[in-house]
Order: structure tokens, then C-alpha cells, then sequence
């Protein structure tokens, strides 16, 4: 990175972590269309906003619980959700 100019930005994907409890009665709202977005904050203090679509594979009959990491590109969209804990 040394020979990159000094105002240059490097657009890189990035990770963000963070933990998430969600009752099972408040994810029934997403589906029945009430809601369509989650925002959580990251554990570096950044406010997340993605689409709760992106919760089903991890909802459980209690909900959704526990510790994620959300990855997003170069221009801060979507690419993945798993969970890490």
C-alpha cells in the first residue's frame, strides 16, 4: 500500500460483527410485512441497516440469537450473513 497516493481511498469489502436478539414474535412481523429492514450496531459502533430476508436461514422457533458477521462490498451492499456465534 506504500505506493498508492496519499489521497487515494482503497474501497475494500468489509466485516462487521455483531450480536442479535430477536424474539420469534417480533420476526413475524417481517413476515407479515410490517417490517423490512433490521438495523443493528455493529460492535464498532456503526448503525447497520440490511434487509430481514437475510434473517431466515439463522430464525429459530425462539427467534434469532446470537453473534453474526455481516460482509458487504467495496460500495457497502450486501454479500453475506453467517453466523459466528
Amino acid at each position: 500500500m506504500d505506493s498508492l497516493p496519499s489521497n487515494a481511498m482503497l474501497c475494500l469489502p468489509m466485516r462487521y460483527t455483531f450480536s442479535l436478539a430477536v424474539p420469534a414474535h417480533q420476526m413475524a412481523r417481517y413476515y407479515h410485512g410490517s417490517a423490512s429492514d433490521v438495523q443493528v450496531r455493529a460492535d464498532t459502533g456503526q448503525l447497520l441497516k440490511f434487509a430481514a430476508r437475510h434473517l431466515r436461514p439463522f430464525l429459530t422457533p425462539q427467534g434469532v440469537n446470537g453473534r453474526f458477521e455481516l460482509q458487504t462490498d467495496e460500495n457497502q451492499r450486501f454479500l453475506s450473513l453467517k453466523k459466528v456465534g
